[in-house]
């Protein structure tokens, strides 16, 4: 990806939602809280309407909770798209996810560069290439479909272009509104250039 990318805000331009309607308090309280039992940043700026996050929690939940591809494949393609789109938030919040379904430091940190240099397999290769050309491209090219298609098959294929669609979608909502990390996420890996 480009490394002229727009400066990203410092500073929250949606502030996150203190004060919140009963329809939306209920409606935070379906999404994951951050550790000290408050909404994470991203519900609570999304709670800005309502609608959306009511139906952002069932569609992009149902990737995280529900989905046909393996936890740590689908982690792999959103830190990766979370890493294209320079979204540190998005970064920061699947690294823990990643860790939780047994991505190690190292594949974490590997995946925050511009060019791999851990030992992936074939299969998790393609992952990052899927990514990395739907970032720049908006399209796979077909050496790398080949290897996809390969090893997943038509469900799962139609879902690892969608989660990386839609973590593109995410990441350019967080950086857009500024959306801050929440106590106790990582940043970027440690030696990270940006």
């Amino acid at each position: 990806m480009s490394s002229n990318s727009i400066p990203r805000p410092t500073t929250p331009r949606l502030a996150p939602v203190t004060h919140a309607s009963d329809e939306v308090n209920e409606l935070l309280g379906r999404g994951i809280d951050a550790p000290d039992g408050t909404p994470l940043n991203i519900f609570a700026t999304l709670a800005h309407h309502p609608a959306v996050l009511k139906r952002f929690l069932n569609y992009a939940g149902y990737f995280l909770n529900k989905g046909v591809l393996p936890p740590r494949e689908r982690e792999i393609v959103i830190l990766r798209v979370g890493w294209n789109c320079r979204a540190v938030y998005e970064f920061g919040q699947h690294t823990l996810i990643g860790q939780r379904v047994g991505l190690t430091t190292e594949e974490i940190a590997s995946l925050a560069t511009n060019s791999s240099t851990h030992p992936w397999s074939l299969d998790d290769a393609a992952l990052i290439a899927l990514c990395d050309e739907l970032c720049e491209h908006d399209c796979v090219s077909d050496p790398t479909w080949r290897t996809l298609a390969a090893r997943w098959n038509e469900a799962e294929l139609t879902e690892l272009v969608m989660v990386a669609g839609t973590y593109r979608l995410v990441s350019g909502y967080l950086n857009t509104m500024g959306v801050q990390l929440d106590a106790g996420t990582p940043g970027w890996p440690e030696g990270t250039e940006l």
